[in-house]
């Protein structure tokens, strides 16, 4: 992309222009500004300070999104193919490169905008830094025929179309096209040289690793490559002291304009052929986006096939003349006037032919397997060559070009099944593809490192798939653990992770989709991680804290705030179900009710660790009955439940002595005082045709008190005369939850009892009063709601709600006034709990 001329004459008029670029926050004001004092300036998620801003605010930016850069004193933005967008002023990019001026609004993604300002150059003290002259690229090898380069003006475009590498076309076409157009470039950065790839096809190597997204700085000595393995190059910066007078001109006598040479021609410096890059390429040109990208960039199976054939003919042809010529030599070397001495010599000669022909075929026979596993490899048959490779490798564990060969072939022979399985959410089968591949790998780290980042992508993406995406709710005591650990698993060695996803990329393209999706789930679960999983924390301290400190009837609020504060935050209608049945629980003990506590203990118990295990801390602390007690109830039980009124109370009369003695007795007088109620009801009964109402009203309110679980043969007794009254039946019940609330509505009127009433030295007439109120309201309550549960009629909505607010109250008062234990005067505290009642939900009350 060349300006045009009127762009020209503006940028040299402008030239001389000193100024930094600021980028003033619009979006998130609170990110602070970023000045730009160099020529280049990378935009990306993983480049700074974009990489330290937190995930939500960076989710929109891709990796290499786009550049600003200076040229003659005016500025420019490009965008490189982003996948949201870089729009100025509201107008997309496009993949297009274009000026920037002063007060331009610049958006990357959808939601991080910034004002552009150009401000003057801020002052920064001079540094006494070495100033690098020019770069020089030495070929590694020397039988290749590459010139060296030296680059004095930056920045400098690697591309296979420029005269530096296209003059190797005819020599070595394949090679040239594992070049791209826009393969990388050379740039400045604080005076340094650093080297960034354009998102070649074959990439850009340093020290033998592949760059990613990012730019890497050069060091003198390092090794850099290009495409692969045939244009690889030494590094070696020439630089001069701040005080030299020496400039770049005096490096070398380079052409003038005038000489009829170009500024990229080879010239000849004491016999060595040098390309000198003296002219700089345009950022603009560098940064132009490819779309088309040309059929001849090599990266296909049939080329190398058919480049491999080639290479492999000229190396026999050069190896059969060159031992050619050896044999000749070695004649003559022996040859002598004398026959004798010419005989001689050629016995000789032919014992030491046949001794290097030995040695050279042994030397042909070592590398055979290679080149048979590269013709598998271009015949595109992966899977054999990979149960090859491992199989010679077992034999063979440290050979470095047999290891490469065997990456190549477990990839090209294996992920792309694995990508068609996890597309189609068949994990298992794809977990199946993986343990084949590990299998294979064994005897190849480098193959086990791959092959382990392929398992790592599955089971994020299990996760996330099994969850329902990645904007399921995040459920509680099950998904934190399982997120932290594939967060930690990434964040042990991030780049490590990038490099061997490169890597696969470069084997199997279709890869790249599947790592670009896997890592925006990456960051969602960051995301997550930083806002759901925090407060998830900080949530399951409280309700650890809380039962720690006896204080349980606090969590409901707490569980109510974070279902509102954080709604995808799923699993607490399980810990309302624990919390709920604790402290019916914590009640039933304190309490010493017997038939409530081995009810639940013959229940499922709790479904959430902190529950459960406050469970197994009571169970420790000898806090439940003992198996000796817990069977001597059931045996109480059994009786009861029968209508064997007289064993039941003869075995409770057994349980006098003990820890649970008082507990029984209390159990005794409880279950007499129904049975009487029975018996008078049985005589009321016989005579209901004189007075019916009489004992419908009786039949009711016995019937309410009754237990569903332990009085089951009253219940049997008098279903058939509640039956015939249901409709009066669940009248009383809506009597009783009416008469609940105009209490309950009567105690919140006077305002709760507050902490003075209960510190008070005695029964002020207002606890008095609020305690009835209270204590009234939660037994109507209670009796009306156990009457449509024994009749299994489904109450109205609002009456559980109203139960749940009277109940929760009720439990508070009880559980401040037993904190008070130590303060108040023991019989007191028995006179102020007794006014609230026994604070049991579903204790039976005697009618």
């Amino acid at each position: 992309m060349a300006p045009d001329a009127a762009l020209i004459a503006e940028m040299h008029a402008t030239v001389d222009q000193d100024f930094d670029i600021v980028l003033k926050p619009i979006s998130h004001p609170e990110l602070g500004d970023i000045r730009i004092d160099e020529s280049l300036f990378a935009i990306g998620r993983a480049e700074p300070p974009f990489e330290s801003y937190s995930p939500d605010i960076v989710t929109d930016l891709s990796r290499r999104h786009a550049r600003i850069f200076c040229e003659y004193g005016v500025a420019y933005i490009a965008d490189l193919g982003s996948k949201n967008g870089t729009a100025v002023n509201g107008v997309n990019l496009q993949q297009k490169i274009i000026e920037l001026h002063d007060g331009d609004e610049v958006c990357f993604g959808r939601a991080l905008s910034y004002r552009v300002h150009f401000g003057a150059r801020a002052v920064v003290p001079l540094r006494r830094a070495e100033k690098l002259i020019s770069l020089t690229l030495t070929p590694e090898r020397n039988d290749l025929g590459l010139q060296p380069v030296v680059v004095t003006r930056f920045p400098f475009l690697i591309s296979k179309a420029d005269e530096t590498f296209s003059r190797y076309k005819d020599a070595h076409p394949h090679q040239v096209n594992y070049l791209s157009r826009r393969h990388a470039h050379i740039f400045l950065k604080g005076g340094s040289p650093f080297v960034e790839d354009l998102g070649s096809t074959n990439g850009t190597f340093v020290a033998g690793q592949r760059l990613d997204e990012h730019a890497k700085p050069l060091h003198d000595g390092e090794a850099l490559a290009f495409g692969g393995h045939h244009f690889v190059y030494k590094v070696s910066l020439q630089k001069e002291e701040p005080k030299s007078d020496l400039t770049m001109t005096k490096l070398a006598s380079l052409p003038q304009a005038g000489d009829g040479l170009g500024e990229r021609e080879a010239l000849a410096i004491e016999g060595e052929k040098t390309t000198f890059v003296a002219a700089a390429d345009s950022f603009l040109d560098i940064f132009c986006i490819d779309n088309a990208r040309q059929q001849d960039e090599k990266n296909n199976n049939e080329a190398l096939e058919q480049s491999g054939d080639a290479q492999r003919k000229n190396d026999k042809h050069r190896a059969r003349s060159k031992f050619a010529i050896f044999v000749s030599e070695l004649a003559e070397a022996f040859a002598g006037s004398n026959g004798i001495n010419k005989a001689r010599a050629f016995r000789w000669g032919i014992s030491l032919v046949a001794l290097l022909g030995i040695f050279f075929s042994a030397l042909y026979l070592t590398g055979s397997f290679e080149r048979d596993l590269k013709d598998l490899l271009a015949r595109g048959e992966y899977a054999q060559a990979a149960i090859n490779a491992h199989r010679r490798l077992e034999q063979n564990p440290d050979n470095a070009e047999l290891k490469a060969l065997s990456v190549e072939a477990l990839l090209k022979a294996h992920v792309p099944e694995w990508l068609t399985l996890l597309q189609a959410r068949k994990f298992d089968q794809a977990n199946t593809v993986i343990a084949g591949m590990k299998q294979l790998s064994i005897h190849n780290a480098d193959a086990q490192t791959l092959v382990s980042e392929l398992e790592w992508i599955g089971s994020l993406e299990k996760f996330v798939i099994g969850r329902g995406g990645v904007d399921a709710p995040i459920r509680i005591y099950a998904d934190e653990e399982r997120i932290k650990a594939l967060l930690k698993r990434w964040d042990e060695d991030a780049q490590g992770h990038q490099r061997a996803f490169t890597a696969i990329s470069s084997y199997v393209p279709a890869f790249k989709d599947r790592y670009a999706e896997a890592l925006s789930h990456l960051r969602k679960l960051q995301s997550d991680d930083a806002v759901y999983l925090t407060a998830i924390e900080r949530l399951k301290a409280t309700i650890g804290s809380e039962l720690n400190r006896d204080h349980a009837e606090t969590l409901d609020a707490v569980l109510k705030e974070y279902s509102e504060k954080y709604p995808r935050i799923d699993g607490l209608d399980n810990v309302r179900q624990d919390l709920r049945q604790y402290i019916e629980m914590e009640n039933a003990v304190r309490n010493r009710k017997l038939s409530s506590i081995i009810t639940f203990l013959a229940k499922d118990r709790f479904s959430t660790p902190p529950f459960q295990a406050k469970f197994r801390a009571l169970t420790s602390d000898g806090q439940f009955p003992s198996a000796d007690v817990i069977r001597q109830y059931e045996d109480v039980s059994k009786a009861w439940k029968i209508g064997d009124a007289n064993r039941a109370f003869a075995d409770l009369q057994k349980m006098a002595d003990g820890p649970w003695a008082d507990a029984a007795s209390n159990e005794l007088n409880h279950k007499k005082a129904i049975f009487e109620q029975f018996t008078t009801l049985q005589k009321t009964r016989s005579g209901r045709k004189t007075d019916s109402s009489k004992y419908d009203d009786r039949l009711l309110s016995f019937y309410g008190s009754l237990d569903p679980n332990e009085d089951i043969y009253f219940i049997r007794a008098t279903e058939s005369d509640i039956s015939a009254v249901k409709d009066q039946a669940i009248a009383r019940a809506q009597e009783l939850l009416n008469r609940s609330q105009a209490l309950w509505g009567e105690y919140r009127e006077n305002g709760a009892i507050e902490g003075k009433q209960r510190l008070d030295a005695e029964i002020s007439n207002q606890f008095r009063t609020q305690a009835r109120l209270l204590s009234e309201a939660h037994q109507d309550a209670q009796r009306g709601m156990r009457i449509y549960a024994q009749l299994k009629v489904e109450p109205p909505v609002q009456w559980n709600k109203v139960q749940e607010e009277i109940k929760a109250e009720a439990e508070l008062q009880r559980k401040s006034l037993l904190d008070l234990r130590t303060v108040l005067e023991p019989r007191l505290l028995k006179a102020k709990l007794a006014l609230l009642g026994d604070g049991q939900s579903d204790e039976r009350q005697s009618p």
